[in-house]
């Protein structure tokens, strides 16, 4: 899979080389770009952004460099502009992008960027959540993290992904290890019992049980 991302940041991703997604670009399962916009910019001070039509506080970033950025890269879809107006990363998403080939995400900053890079650069746009962060680089790393970890031989154990939270299902169960009782907490004593039908059971209506607290948390009505 090869991933690209144009930011004007590129040390923000540096995070990419470590851990379980170091592993996967080490063992040739990603190849991984990291393009600094302000390549695609044809003035002295590299600017990027510019005061919006209108007026108002803020700059916008201008749409020239970000389409240029992706013609010069070759990118076809998927092209993610990570944007607070858009809709919610999922796990479906993750899975979606996993068994793609390619994966192209365009970080912006300051106030906004120019709505044509949204209408007619990018294929969807995609938040982790109703928050606003300072650029797409810390959004950008999540999706990245979610999706590659989800391709063949990155996990060590890919059945451990398959029963994550969201995997086809709401919350998955909580998880407990060595000891049985640490200062006076028991593991539930079903998980001790060697019985698999009973452990399983246990296990979904855990999971359930979990999934409608937290919907009825969020001011969702529950199942």
């Amino acid at each position: 899979m090869r991933i690209d991302v144009v930011t004007i940041f590129p040390e923000y991703l540096e995070p990419m080389r470590t851990a379980l997604l170091g592993k996967a670009i080490q063992n040739g399962l990603v190849t991984l770009g990291v393009h600094d916009l302000r390549d695609w910019t044809h003035d002295v001070h590299k600017a990027v952004d510019d005061s919006p039509y209108g007026g108002g506080p803020g700059m916008v970033m201008k749409p020239a460099p970000f389409f240029e950025a992706v013609e010069a890269i070759g990118a076809t879809s998927p092209i993610v502009l990570m944007s607070a107006r858009g809709r919610r990363f999922s796990q479906a998403d993750a899975v979606r992008f996993a068994a793609g080939t390619e994966l192209t995400i365009l970080c912006g900053h300051y106030k906004d960027v120019d709505q044509r890079v949204a209408e007619h650069l990018a294929t969807e746009e995609l938040s982790l959540g109703d928050f606003v962060l300072t650029g797409g680089e810390p959004a950008a790393l999540a999706v990245i993290d979610a999706t590659v970890r989800l391709l063949p031989g990155a996990m060590s154990d890919i059945d451990s992904a398959y029963t994550d939270s969201f995997w086809e299902r709401g919350l998955s169960a909580p998880s407990f290890t060595r000891p049985p009782e640490y200062r006076g907490h028991a593991v539930p004593e079903v998980l001790l019992s060697g019985d698999h039908a009973r452990i399983a059971k246990w296990r979904q209506e855990e999971g359930e049980r979990l999934t409608r607290e937290r919907a009825v948390k969020d001011g969702a009505r529950p199942a």
